[in-house]
């Protein structure tokens, strides 16, 4: 006789930490709430826009860039939580933002879909998720990820290489055969936007969009392998969720731009839970999970000791 799985979650249900119908009701999706945090999104991206300008000639204009750059790469979380259908009710209006999102930063919508999923099913098992980012060896590869210099050349090898209709065997294994050609056509056509907005300013002579999108964006990308790293990096590599991910406590900014992300081990345990319900839903399950109170700040303080322990066993 098989026995049942134990995990945070079901363990906060059977000791009456959370009932069923309080799970259902963080479930419940809406447009408003995301809405909401769009607009406000899109008026924290117009102030740092308008710091570009107002800095053009002068060398404030770096620090302005930094600042669109760090908002810029944060589409990451939106498009995340469009991937998972929770920030708005409306799917169309999920697949819309994801795949402007996507546009901005360079990550075609719907490969991220099938590469995320596999993520969730196999978070943190080497060999099988996707998306795992090893702990670092040495100083010298915590730094270099941080850089985002690997980030980049891996994205761009991926996109080219979709592009040209070829998938990575890791890709074979969690992109449908049936959807090989809608990846290849979403890497072509995410192309021939960029060459089509690339020729425009050519003809036109105005170089903008190198000032407010593609600097700022290759400027904030560390700040985002950063936030990154504090979600699973440094923690077992084992399926139970209370063991291989971070909750970050962080400030009120932070969790705005990363669309409640910081709360990721909650994220994990019930994925389908809308950005705006993850607060509550962390007040019933913080018993449960592992909870960096320090935020990312602790968080990369402690994947560093792992690095000098290691180190030093060497």
């Amino acid at each position: 006789m098989s026995k049942a799985i134990v995990t945070p979650l079901t363990q906060a249900l059977a000791e009456g930490k959370l009932t069923r119908e309080e799970l259902k009701g963080f479930m419940q999706r809406s447009n408003a709430p995301g809405l909401r945090h769009l607009a406000l999104w899109i008026l924290v991206l117009t102030c740092t826009t308008t710091l570009i300008t107002l800095a053009w000639n002068s060398w404030l204009i770096w620090p302005a860039m930094f600042l669109q750059g760090v908002v810029l790469v944060h589409h990451f979380s939106l498009q995340h939580e469009c991937v998972h259908y929770t920030v708005f009710r409306t799917r169309w209006l999920n697949d819309l933002v994801g795949q402007i999102c996507g546009l901005i930063i360079i990550l075609p919508h719907r490969f991220f879909r099938y590469e995320h999923c596999d993520h969730h099913t196999y978070t943190q098992l080497t060999g099988e998720d996707p998306e795992l980012i090893p702990l670092p060896k040495t100083l010298g590869q915590y730094f270099l990820y941080l850089s985002a210099l690997p980030y980049w050349r891996g994205k761009f090898t991926e996109l080219f290489r979709h592009a040209f209709g070829k998938l990575s065997d890791v890709e074979l294994r969690f992109i449908p055969k049936e959807e090989h050609q809608s990846v290849y056509w979403d890497a072509r056509r995410m192309l021939a936007i960029y060459a089509t907005i690339l020729l425009a300013m050519a003809v036109t002579g105005w170089w903008g969009l190198i000032w407010y999108w593609i600097i700022p964006l290759f400027l904030g990308e560390p700040v985002m392998r950063f936030v990154r790293m504090t979600e699973h990096v440094g923690r077992p590599t084992v399926a139970q969720m209370s063991e291989n991910t971070r909750t970050n406590l962080v400030s009120k900014p932070m969790s705005f731009l990363c669309w409640n992300m910081n709360y990721h081990a909650e994220h994990h345990y019930v994925a389908s839970v809308p950005f705006h319900a993850l607060p509550r839903l962390h007040e019933k399950l913080k018993d449960h999970i592992f909870v960096e109170k320090g935020g990312y700040l602790a968080a990369h303080r402690d994947i560093l000791r792992q690095i000098m322990r290691r180190k030093t066993r060497a």
